[in-house]
């Protein structure tokens, strides 16, 4: 099927279903998205969540401007839509900003922690620091994990687990194993239980390279969890330093490791980071402030017909 035959199949769906409007994401569906838009004579919403696939590529820069004068383009921090004027040469006037909501129902409290535990194979009496991200090179496990022992030499009794998968899974279970850590540290694989492992944990980090809005901080935030994070993309816009949690220089494995000792070992302030971070959540970041931001947009797309 020709690019031409799949948007003109796609006109008719949109014509059979009576659709107003189109809400596309990401690079490919946001051009796609745009295209049958226009031919369509219909509004869409182009969201962009984070800054790989499309600004190294003339092509692409030039497939993204065109996608801001044609549609109503939305970056999801305020730290990417500066990237995406800087980088991709899309004018500010042409992008806004909503962000990622969560849904702040306690889901969390439900949770045994005790039984999480024995299931896992953690020690009863260990504190828990954990990360959720798939294992990826822009993910930053490997920086985490070199800072493992330095704050094993001061919390002995603290387990680490990562959820997630991943091409560096080998990698870093060998990192480990080099470290001599294995007993201290867990893999847990894809979960779909994230709520339980978040219940669990003491201290949440996330040692990323690059971030556009982090949903694993906002719901280890929803969760009530001190976080530590990098000092990239939009994570700055979620935590705040010194009030919510800790954020530190990417790849600095001495940083990640001495705020994790601080966290492990301060249990009162982890306590009021994480009681500050989940109010920040639950109002800035909640779902339903989000989905009545995206209704407002919508609202306004379907006035203006763009």
């Amino acid at each position: 099927m020709t690019d031409w035959q799949w948007a003109l199949q796609f006109k008719r769906l949109l014509r059979q279903e009576r659709v107003d409007l189109i809400h596309a994401h990401e690079f490919d569906a946001n051009v796609q998205g745009t295209f049958v838009a226009a031919i369509s004579g219909i509004p869409l919403v182009a969201t962009v969540h984070g800054k790989n696939y499309f600004w190294e590529r003339f092509r692409r820069r030039l497939a993204y401007r065109w996608v801001s004068r044609r549609a109503t383009m939305v970056a999801v921090s305020q730290n990417l839509k500066q990237f995406i004027v800087e980088k991709v040469g899309v004018s500010p006037e042409r992008i806004k900003v909503l962000y990622n909501g969560v849904d702040a129902s306690p889901r969390y409290d439900r949770v045994d922690v005790d039984d999480c535990k024995k299931e896992l194979g953690l020690p009863e009496n260990h504190q828990i620091v954990g990360v959720v991200g798939n294992l990826y090179p822009v993910k930053g496990h490997q920086y985490l994990i070199d800072g493992l022992p330095a704050i094993l030499a001061k919390c002995p009794n603290t387990s680490f687990v990562f959820a997630g998968r991943g091409e560096l899974e080998a990698a870093l279970k060998a990192q480990v194993r080099r470290l001599g850590i294995e007993t201290n540290v867990f893999f847990l694989g894809l979960r779909q239980d994230i709520p339980r492992i978040l219940a669990m944990l003491d201290v949440f980090v996330l040692p990323s390279l690059s971030e556009g809005l982090s949903m694993a901080i906002l719901e280890a935030m929803s969760a009530g969890k001190p976080v530590i994070a990098t000092q990239v993309g939009g994570n700055p816009e979620l935590v705040l330093n010194g009030e919510t949690g800790f954020l530190v220089p990417p790849r600095d494995s001495q940083a990640l490791a001495s705020s994790v000792v601080t966290l492990l070992t301060n249990r009162q302030q982890a306590a009021q980071y994480a009681e500050r971070g989940k109010r920040r959540a639950e109002g800035q970041f909640s779902l339903r402030t989000m989905v009545c931001a995206y209704q407002s947009l919508y609202d306004e797309c379907l006035k203006s017909g763009v």
